[in-house]
């Protein structure tokens, strides 16, 4: 497929709301109404740099959301992360998400950020590889699980 040109990337709107949680349930397999409120909730009280929705046609077709560190857990002001990122399958390998990405980056670069970190699952290979395509690698931090 072809990338699409007319991508709009905007900052995440409490009116996105109906469409992340249909994009995300489209990706998931189950909608996920009170996650997608929440993390809206939580965004309005953060700048809105890194959460960022794509359009193309009036339609929000895809997302990504982080944020830059408060000096949570002793990471610097320099740090920030991206914790969600989504495209409708009807809008993927279109170069969407790597707008997204960019734009989050660019964003991010703005105030200061030298590194972005984000968890993925080791056996999501398509997102590795996208990842890895983008220029992630692994970190100097290491992910540490206490199941209970």
């Amino acid at each position: 497929m072809s990338e699409i040109r007319d991508v709009t990337i905007r900052t995440v709107k409490g009116t996105d709301i109906k469409a992340l949680i249909d994009i995300d349930a489209k990706l998931l397999g189950q909608a996920r109404p009170e996650f997608w409120r929440m993390k809206l909730e939580l965004l309005e009280h953060r700048p809105p740099i890194a959460s960022l929705v794509a359009e193309t046609d009036g339609k929000v077709v895809g997302y990504i959301t982080g944020d830059a560190s408060g000096w949570e857990f002793g990471i610097p002001n320099t740090v920030a992360w991206f914790d969600t990122i989504g495209v409708d399958p009807a809008y993927q390998n279109r170069g969407i998400a790597n707008k997204l990405l960019q734009e989050m980056v660019a964003n991010l670069k703005k105030v200061g950020v030298t590194t972005i970190y984000t968890d993925v699952n080791w056996r999501d290979w398509d997102l590795v590889k996208f990842l890895d395509k983008v220029g992630f690698s692994r970190g100097d931090m290491i992910n540490l699980e206490l199941k209970v």
